[in-house]
């Protein structure tokens, strides 16, 4: 653990870890010794480094009774350590006014042409040219790439493949750097490594200056969410100056969150706060990619969904069949009724808007517009569509006719919020199929024959990956399984003539 130990670090493990954390939160690089005359007060009187940036230097001086000009230097410094990580102009030159500051990694620039941004594109093979080609050209770096899918699917196996191939020159898709494996369950499987450098083709015939090793692969494991946390926020950042490393794998990035809601209360302040956490966890991953020109890949793991109820049908009177008599006063009485039934069901009207336009027509509900309904949005995000929104002129048995409807439906998890943090989700879907004549035994079973042959077949599995969404590409279609592979000794391949 001594590449993690600097200034920096000391100077936390000297019992000042919980001062001004929330600026070390921000800016893991800052500079502290510099001001802890003024970090006490500060954070004696809970001031934020929101505060610091958005009250004026008197008023925030005058909470925490520190001089004026203290309190100005600290505000401009930090201001000019938050543009130079966003690459704005001019940021570099301001940071060179204050002493004995240590170099910050300044962030490339924002305002570049899009030839400059083809320009440094660069990206990962995942040792397989088609599975490339779907993905338009492998993984790129500087983005947060999502590969989700059930137990099995083959997340762990995509994520070692590019453990690898980042490694590879950048003639054979890779970077020539080293790579950064954060495990939340299981520790890195080296003797899995092991095969797929002996046993795949382009790894195994490469030079021993060219070929990857693992010894370039850092690996951390993190048990618990508090952890997590600190070395994503503190140690990572400091591997990834010195090492200049390429890639970030994060396998995965449920389960201490998992963990960690099961202990806890679901209530609404608790899903509120995870909703905070993600959000934070997020911006530092994108902003650690894009500083340090590095990807960050992680995998999620997904939950069951259930499609959507059929309302029920409507009554149906028989042909021939008269409505039962009553006498007057019970239907007045019956009419009485339902009225102050309708009545207790019809949701309160919308308060009027003196600035709104009478002309325009009132918002309907999703009950009206089907695919303004989450049932129909998830699945453009999520990767296991349901079908085309149910209408009211199909019927029930073709509402839900898509490739997957044969099979369980699936959610990615850590909901909406985890999705918005990313620039691609890649969805590993596994489907059981049965062959010919094991499909021939089932289906006489069923008809009510023996069903000899039955438990004498082997069903197969097969697996299919498809692009949900990707800021640099195309995605694959909600209504397409996807491209079809197997894994191998080798790592991952595309299976010859299906996708």
């Amino acid at each position: 653990m001594d590449i993690f130990k600097n200034d920096h670090f000391e100077l936390i493990g000297k019992g000042q870890k919980g001062r001004w954390h929330d600026l070390l939160h921000t800016i893991p690089d800052f500079p502290t010794k510099l001001y802890t005359h003024l970090i006490p007060s500060l954070e004696k009187n809970l001031i934020t480094t929101t505060d610091l940036l958005a009250l004026e230097p008197l008023e925030v001086a005058r909470r925490a009774q520190l001089p004026l000009l203290d309190v100005k230097r600290l505000t401009k410094h930090v201001l000019a350590s938050l543009q130079s990580q966003l690459g704005l102009p001019d940021a570099k030159e301001a940071l060179r006014n204050y002493e004995d500051q240590p170099s910050v990694q300044q962030g490339p620039s924002l305002r570049q042409s899009g030839s400059a941004i083809v320009d440094r594109w660069s990206a990962i093979s995942t040792l397989d040219p088609a599975l490339d080609a779907v993905l338009s050209g492998g993984i790129p770096t500087g983005y947060i790439t999502e590969v989700t899918g059930e137990s099995g699917a083959g997340k762990t196996q995509f994520l070692l493949s590019l453990l690898l191939s980042a490694q590879l020159p950048p003639t054979h898709g890779g970077l020539s750097r080293p790579t950064v494996y954060i495990s939340t369950e299981h520790p890195l499987p080296t003797p899995r490594l092991t095969q797929i450098l002996r046993t795949h083709p382009e790894l195994a015939t490469l030079t021993p200056e060219q070929k990857p090793s693992l010894s370039r692969i850092f690996s951390i494991q993190t048990p618990d969410l508090e952890s997590q946390d600190h070395i994503l926020t503190y140690q990572v950042p400091v591997l990834l100056a010195r090492h200049k490393v390429g890639l970030i794998v994060i396998d995965s990035i449920t389960a201490n969150y998992r963990a960690e809601r099961s202990s806890t209360s679901t209530s609404g302040a608790a899903l509120g706060l995870r909703s905070s956490q993600l959000i934070k966890l997020g911006h530092h991953l994108r902003t650690l990619a894009r500083v340090y020109d590095c990807a960050v890949v992680v995998s999620n793991q997904v939950a069951d969904r259930f499609s959507p109820l059929s309302p029920p049908p409507p009554p149906q009177r028989h042909l021939g069949s008269s409505p039962p008599r009553s006498s007057p006063s019970s239907a007045a009485s019956q009419g009485v009724m339902m009225q102050s039934l309708d009545a207790a069901l019809m949701p309160p009207p919308l308060p009027a808007n003196p600035h709104s336009n009478p002309h325009q027509p009132p918002l309907l509900s999703s009950s009206i517009y089907p695919s303004l309904t989450l049932d129909h949005q998830q699945n453009f995000f999520t990767g296991w569509s349901s079908g085309p929104p149910p209408s009211s002129s199909s019927s029930s048995s073709t509402a839900h006719d898509s490739p997957q409807s044969h099979q369980n439906l699936k959610t990615p998890a850590l909901g909406l919020v985890w999705t918005n943090q990313l620039a691609c989700r890649i969805a590993l879907i596994k489907e059981q199929t049965l062959s010919s004549s094991a499909a021939e035994a089932e289906a006489e079973a069923e008809a009510g024959g023996e069903g000899i042959g039955v438990g004498t077949v082997s069903k197969l599995w097969r697996r299919y990956l498809k692009v949900v969404f990707a800021a640099w590409g195309p995605s694959t279609g909600t209504m397409d399984k996807g491209t079809e592979f197997e894994i191998w000794g080798g790592g991952m391949r595309t299976i010859v003539g299906k996708g």
